[in-house]
């Protein structure tokens, strides 16, 4: 009896938020000078699902008399928690009247309720003019004269242009070297950790975390098969990652112990409804199924896997062809990059002679 009184309260107390509606509007500036323009942000949060329908206005509509709306934007709708959604619209004012105006509320329909935004207030500025003194008033200056001779300016001109020139080929070849890729050349050293070790490193940490004992079930199921998805990967060779479970547990079922298979098909259904259907488990449930992974894991390993590998690199032609064509690129590179930074030092020297 008591679960029950409970659950219903936790109906009416869902059911009572999902049923608010809030309406909000925010101005971005509340004084502008004659002729700028500012903007009017109008938002709704609602029930997903709901029917909003929010004021719209032609170009150069008055909003209130004195102050237009020039244009306004698509309604943007954002998904929040709760099953609620907020819907925002936002609206770009101007006025070339100096006052002081009163925006009226802007009235929402919403499932066909009227909700009604606060009211604003936006002032509007003129430029001051001394009027008392036009003779401060100038008309526009005319063109000056170009005070450099071309003779003078040749010479950085020209060799601006050589600057870019040895620029542009410099970034040409540096795609190149980009596009061919370096040759390595050693004897290289792999350690390789056995899947088994690195799913079962990978869970004790989960465990560390205390995650099975979490609120974010969501996020502790989605590491725990992604642990067991890279580990099916490596330990029987088919791409777990991009298939779905039911395609995973009837692959292993061809292929290894269907009961513990069928333990494991427990586990990603389970996996499946925290984070598709919002399914809440319990704590024993969830380190029940970590269990689960960790037997699953000490059944099917492969022990006495090598842990290290060694690779040798074998060069072909085209393989030492390549070595000489970056080693030239590199060195192609340098100089040019070289010649465009003493380039660039002459053509600041002969810009500074020009100004003094």
């Amino acid at each position: 009896m008591k679960r029950l009184i409970c659950a219903i309260l936790l109906a009416v107390c869902v059911s009572g938020v999902m049923a608010q509606v809030y309406v909000e509007s925010k101005i971005d500036s509340i004084e502008i000078l004659i002729g700028e323009q500012t903007g009017l942000t109008l938002s709704v949060t609602a029930r997903n699902g709901a029917k909003v329908v929010m004021p719209s206005y032609q170009p150069s509509e008055y909003i209130t008399p004195g102050v237009e709306v020039l244009s306004h934007t698509d309604a943007d709708t954002s998904h929040l928690d709760n099953g609620l959604v907020k819907i925002t619209k936002k609206y770009t004012l101007t006025s070339f009247d100096e006052k002081l105006y009163y925006l009226p509320p802007m009235t929402v329909t919403v499932d066909g309720k009227r909700y009604k935004s606060k009211n604003l207030a936006l002032k509007v500025l003129t430029v001051p003019v001394d009027t008392l003194h036009p003779e401060k008033f100038f008309p526009p200056k005319g063109v000056q004269n170009n005070p450099f001779m071309w003779s003078e300016m040749e010479p950085a001109f020209w060799l601006s242009v050589l600057f870019v020139l040895v620029c542009v080929v410099a970034y040409y070849l540096w795609t190149r070297l980009k596009e061919n890729k370096p040759v390595i050349a050693r004897v290289r050293i792999i350690k390789k950790v056995p899947p088994h070790q690195k799913a079962l490193t990978e869970i004790e940490q989960i465990k560390s975390e205390k995650m099975s004992a979490s609120e974010d079930q969501k996020t502790y199921y989605t590491r725990l098969t992604g642990v067991l998805r890279t580990y099916i990967k490596e330990r029987f060779g088919f791409n777990a990652m991009e298939m779905t479970s039911s395609e995973i547990i009837d692959r292993l079922q061809r292929e290894g112990d269907r009961k513990m298979t069928e333990e494991l098909k427990e586990l990603f259904t389970t996996a499946d409804l925290v984070k598709f259907a919002k399914y809440s488990t319990l704590i024993n449930e969830n380190d029940a199924n970590l269990v689960n992974a960790v037997e699953f894991i000490n059944t099917t390993k492969i022990d006495n896997q090598p842990t290290v590998e060694r690779v040798e690199p074998k060069l072909t032609d085209t393989d030492k062809r390549s070595i000489r064509s970056r080693s030239a690129l590199k060195l192609s590179i340098a100089v040019l990059v070289a010649a465009a930074v003493v380039l660039l030092v002459v053509v600041a020297y002969q810009v500074y002679l020009l100004i003094l």
